[in-house]
């Protein structure tokens, strides 16, 4: 799997050694070969979270979160359960709006725009932020009228314009070779792996500008798994994608960047490889190699 790739923080502690082999037990196996070179500077921050916090009543379940996702990369974003990543990525396209007695303060804006301003209509705001969910959750319709739904409900009627979209967000999500004979069939009798593509279509068909995914492949088996993060690789320069996700070696296979969240607090943001090689923060550190988590 290539050789350590080693580090130390800012403590001068070390080595983090994230590798082909475990170098202590419970360590995360990553290879080298899993992360990208390419430098990431120049990319303009589209999302921009500043002291950005979400409360449950008076618990918080994020704190003070502040740091920019730039456009057109995969922004990854990991921790233990209950860390408040999931809760960070609803609050992109306001999904917590439908939980009682959630509140946010701070700031939290899109591409300029206040998200949590009261100018902003929610509608409108969720065809720019797609959302695909942790299991696949394809309606109980035909597979073209799934693609359809989205287009449908923001005004387009025009059947032959429609097909085109259908066509395009299937090719888009890897699924139309494979579905482009049987449009008409009901969703639910696709493979898990396949709804998860098609609902993946269905977010893409109103061309948003980001991709918000929540553990997309946790429910998958591993070959599903594997064309899903194909597909991230495919659509990144597209839209700006940001994944939630508990699988490390996931995170380091597709995310330029990744945030690393730990009760609530954003405890570190950077670059994939800066955070797998060279975590600043030890707690960082201990989560990645296993020591809790």
């Amino acid at each position: 799997m290539g050789t350590a790739a080693e580090g130390r923080n800012e403590h001068g502690e070390g080595p983090v050694a994230i590798s082909g082999e475990a170098q202590r037990p419970g360590h995360i196996r990553i290879g080298i070969e899993d992360f990208r070179d390419e430098p990431l500077s120049g990319r303009r921050p589209l999302i921009l979270s500043r002291n950005f916090s979400v409360y449950y009543g008076t618990a918080a379940a994020v704190r003070d979160a502040s740091f920019d996702i730039p456009e057109k990369l995969v922004t990854a974003v990991i921790g233990p359960s209950g860390c408040g990543k999931s809760t960070f990525l609803r609050a992109i396209n306001r999904m917590n709006d439908l939980i009682p007695r959630c509140r946010v303060e701070g700031g939290l804006s899109l591409d300029g725009q206040d998200l949590y301003s009261p100018q902003v209509d929610v509608v409108a705001l969720r065809k720019t932020v797609g959302m695909v969910f942790q299991k696949p959750n394809p309606f109980p319709k035909s597979i073209f009228d799934n693609v359809a739904y989205g287009p449908r409900i923001h005004g387009m009627s025009d059947r032959g314009r429609l097909a085109e979209i259908v066509e395009h967000s299937l090719k888009r999500a890897a699924l139309w070779d494979e579905v482009k004979d049987r449009l008409g069939d009901n969703a639910l009798g696709l493979s898990g792996g396949q709804q998860q593509r098609l609902c993946i279509a269905r977010a893409i068909a109103v061309e948003p500008k980001v991709l918000l995914m929540d553990e997309p492949a946790s429910a998958l088996d591993p070959r599903s798994t594997a064309r899903i993060e194909e597909l991230i690789a495919e659509l990144r320069g597209e839209y700006t994608i940001v994944i939630v996700t508990h699988n490390m070696q996931q995170a380091a296979r597709v995310s330029d960047l990744t945030a690393f969240f730990y009760e609530g607090s954003l405890i570190e943001f950077g670059e994939t490889k800066q955070i797998f090689t060279k975590p600043r923060e030890r707690q960082t550190e201990d989560y990645i190699t296993g020591r809790f988590g």
